[in-house]
């Protein structure tokens, strides 16, 4: 029986299979814990692309290392393999034909990791930390893209020492998405780029930020012919900017929303506000998911401008998420993301990986409210509350 089915009633609520049965806030959704995570905070997740049969998932940390496992129809994972840097993974992505890992990592350089043969060789050299990597197919070329805090965006052939193409940032990468032909790269200072990779990469635009609060991660979005239109952007105070690149009405089209904040967006009270740690969006439905410092996930539905879901806290936050190739697989990463300081770091506590079914948590909703409402001239937020937290 496949527990990653459209018809399963995994990750929905029972008992895990690995976790234990009884109320333990490390795995509050009773979700299936992947065996043997790595020792120190995860950086990454992404799973295998279509091209290769079946799911594997890697994982970055800052243990230095990324891992692969084996996810089988089950539930159950098998660790496969892992590879080294000397400074910790801070990014780490599939060729598009899933024999090889790209990996990116503080110690200023970036793997190329070749699964058949397990070797790992450096192909891409910084002279700062690698925050980004993101591998390039484009109908005229292949390439690996690395962004940097040396405030550089690099270009590589796998087979050179040396760069493709160099193009200056403004300021330091903190996050990036591609999508071919598109990327979005969000720097320090707020700093919003959109790059175009036909023929060659190219500068598109500079975007000013639609979020006050430094960046925290970008995913872009596909239109309904499987088009790159737009993408999301996080930041660490709590908020997600939804961005289109060519909407008819800007003004009406793009908005931000607030989340991963302690007692609910519809309150006059003092609130702790979270970062919003990574974004993700489901292959198939559109929609999306986000996780944050404050040890939650949540599901969003864009369009109808809808909560769909909301998870029971963890323990501690959660720092990457992201979804299989058919959308049936929705990992997240449960670890010390540092957003509290020193002061709140357990070396004793342990990182998690979990893998919950997302078939049928992530459909869209009917679209029930208007934003704003031509009927009745009232504009309405995620909750179907009169407006207070959505602003465009």
């Amino acid at each position: 029986m496949s527990l990653f089915g459209s018809t399963s009633g995994f990750g929905t609520g029972g008992t895990s299979m690995f976790g234990s049965t009884t109320a333990d806030n490390h795995n509050p959704m009773k979700d299936i814990e992947v065996t043997s995570p790595p020792d120190d905070s995860i950086s990454c997740l992404a799973f295998s692309p279509p091209t290769l049969p079946g799911n594997f998932l890697i994982a970055g940390s800052w243990a230095n290392d990324v891992r692969c496992w084996e996810v089988q129809d089950n539930g159950q994972t098998i660790p496969k393999a892992q590879q080294m840097h000397t400074g910790p993974v801070l990014d780490a992505c599939w060729s598009d034909d899933g024999s090889k890992v790209f990996t990116a990592s503080c110690d200023k350089t970036a793997k190329m990791w070749d699964l058949n043969s397990n070797q790992a060789i450096q192909i891409a050299q910084h002279d700062a930390p690698v925050k980004t990597i993101h591998w390039i197919k484009a109908p005229n070329y292949s390439c690996v893209m690395t962004g940097s805090w040396d405030k550089t965006l690099k270009f590589w052939d796998t087979r050179s020492p040396t760069p493709m193409m160099t193009l200056q940032l403004p300021e330091r990468c903190y996050c990036a998405d591609v999508v071919h032909p598109m990327a979005a790269v969000a720097t320090a200072e707020r700093g919003l780029i959109v790059y175009q990779l036909e023929n060659q990469p190219s500068e598109f635009r500079r975007i000013e930020s639609p979020l006050k609060h430094q960046h925290r991660c970008v995913a872009i979005f596909k239109d309904k012919v499987n088009k790159p239109t737009g993408f999301a952007l996080g930041s660490i105070e709590g908020r997600v900017a939804i961005h289109y690149i060519n909407p008819p009405n800007p003004a009406k089209d793009n908005f931000t929303f607030k989340c991963h904040r302690s007692n609910g967006t519809n309150t006059s009270a003092p609130q702790d506000i979270y970062a919003v740690n990574g974004i993700a969006f489901h292959p198939v439905h559109g929609t999306l998911a986000t996780v944050g410092s404050d040890g939650r996930f949540s599901f969003w539905d864009k369009d109808a401008r809808t909560k769909l879901k909301t998870s029971e806290q963890l323990d501690q936050p959660i720092s990457a998420c992201c979804f299989n190739h058919n959308g049936n697989i929705f990992a997240y990463a449960s670890s010390y993301d540092w957003s509290k300081g020193h002061e709140f770091y357990n070396p004793q506590k342990k990182n998690y990986i979990f893998l919950r079914n997302a078939a049928e948590e992530l459909k869209p909703r009917n679209k029930k409210y208007c934003l704003p409402c031509s009927c009745c001239n009232t504009e309405w937020d995620l909750y179907g509350l009169k407006r207070k937290d959505i602003t465009y």
